[in-house]
């Protein structure tokens, strides 16, 4: 049972990085005008591609966090990794809820949250663009 610690980790951060994602998409949830859960249980699309992008974003940039460099200069302790991992969440967190923002107040000829909770889902589809395209910024950077 040579490989029980990895196994043990992997399962770990797998749990980790599940909790993170669904504690990101509350958040995102609480900041962005509306109840996703239940514009979801309506079928509102537009709704369902933000929370997709969210996922997706914090998903990747969690990937990035757990696959950087693991050299003799890098901490790579248990309590960091984890640490990590929950700041890179933050940061994701934060630049996902600012470019929805950014957007949203650079396309001023529409509400972007009004637009979403219509069920427009070219609305919802750039959301999750801007949340997927954020999260390929924020993990590259983790490298």
């Amino acid at each position: 049972m040579e490989n029980l610690p990895n196994l043990l980790l992997t399962i770990f951060y797998a749990c980790f990085g599940i909790v993170l994602m669904i504690t990101a998409n509350t958040v995102i949830d609480v900041l962005i005008p509306g109840g996703f859960g239940e514009e979801i249980q309506k079928g509102n699309r537009a709704v369902a591609w933000l929370s997709a992008g969210s996922f997706i974003g914090i998903g990747e940039i969690l990937r990035a966090v757990i696959l950087s460099p693991n050299t003799e200069a890098v901490d790579t302790s248990f309590f960091h990794g984890v640490v990590a991992s929950l700041a890179y969440a933050i940061i994701g967190i934060i630049f996902f809820v600012a470019g929805y923002y950014f957007i949203r107040f650079w396309h001023r000829k529409y509400n972007l949250t009004e637009e979403i909770m219509k069920g427009n889902t070219a609305a919802g589809i750039l959301v999750f663009g801007i949340f997927v395209g954020i999260s390929l910024v924020v993990s590259g950077a983790v490298h």
